[in-house]
């Protein structure tokens, strides 16, 4: 394949070399790929179609998520979540991958394990957990179903070392009793119900507060459907339905980790606990969300 440096494709394609440096930036340039610091684009490739006027100017968090995943756009918000949200989420759950590893799973598809002994899975639930975050994106505006949280499961859990146990269930509710932080959970035979249970509860609103989601969160938790991966379900879940609910949605970082936990532990006796972890969760969010100035003012806190 030929490949052309920037200031010929744009003589070639009648623009500045900044624009055709911007379309490849942002992931719209098939095929190119930068070496030395300077990008080489095939000889072929045409011209990156212009995003339509409808779609230059998003009003919310969800449509400038939808627009960055759409056109592949590299450094913004969807970037900043797909990154952060993974990796602490997971590492909450005792991944050993480093931010910068994370970091490079999602640009390059590849990992720096140079003097590093990596777990399989963590790489594995790390390239799963990016699938279920477009997941929560593309579904944001939809009422909760089981079918939707058994999906989130499977793809999280998809090609691990678990999905090779047959009691493991992948997709499915747990089989086997489970704990969480030490306290005993909804025993197999009774999960369905309460899943079914908690979600009818749950959906006869069209709209929540973020009391209520955080409230959803826990009895979810509570009833820790399935053998493993009970914490990243439920909080992507949280997330997807602060998209839902234009409420500004917070990623829980392992810095709060143990005060997230006593938040859940603590819940029914004092509320204040898991809600201020949550608040504080927010407010690093909404820095993100300023830094990248996403309109956020019509974005409830609660």
């Amino acid at each position: 394949m030929v490949y052309l440096d920037v200031s010929k494709i744009a003589k070639k394609w009648r623009v500045s070399e900044r624009s055709v440096r911007n379309y490849c930036n942002n992931g719209r340039v098939p095929g190119a790929k930068l070496e030395g610091g300077a990008w080489l684009i095939p000889e072929t490739v045409m011209k990156p179609e212009r995003m339509k006027a409808d779609l230059k100017h998003p009003t919310t968090l969800l449509e400038i998520l939808r627009e960055e995943d759409r056109y592949k756009v590299s450094g913004g918000i969807y970037h900043k979540i797909q990154i952060e949200l993974t990796y602490n989420s997971n590492h909450i759950e005792g991944s050993k991958l480093t931010h910068d590893q994370t970091r490079y799973i999602f640009e390059t598809n590849t990992i720096d394990a140079e003097n590093y002994v990596l777990n399989v899975d963590d790489i594995i639930e790390t390239a799963n957990h990016f699938k279920c975050i477009d997941m929560i994106i593309d579904n944001a505006t939809y009422k909760l179903t089981e079918k939707f949280i058994k999906e989130l499961h499977f793809t999280l859990k998809y090609g691990t070392s678990d999905s090779r146990k047959d009691w493991f269930n992948v997709g499915e509710y747990k089989k086997l009793p489970n704990e969480v932080g030490g306290k005993e959970t909804a025993s197999p035979e009774t999960v369905e119900q309460k899943i079914k249970d908690l979600l009818k509860s749950y959906n006869q609103k069209n709209k929540h507060t973020l009391e209520e989601i955080i409230d959803f969160h826990y009895r979810f938790e509570m009833i820790h459907p399935f053998q493993d991966g009970n914490g990243r379900v439920g909080r992507l879940i949280m997330f997807k339905e602060c998209l839902k609910n234009n409420i500004a949605p917070f990623i829980i970082d392992d810095s709060l980790k143990m005060y997230y936990y006593r938040g859940l532990s603590e819940w029914n006796n004092e509320k204040g606990y898991l809600l201020d972890t949550c608040l504080a969760a927010q407010d690093k969010f909404k820095q993100y969300l300023e830094y990248f100035k996403v309109p956020y003012e019509k974005i409830q806190s609660n």
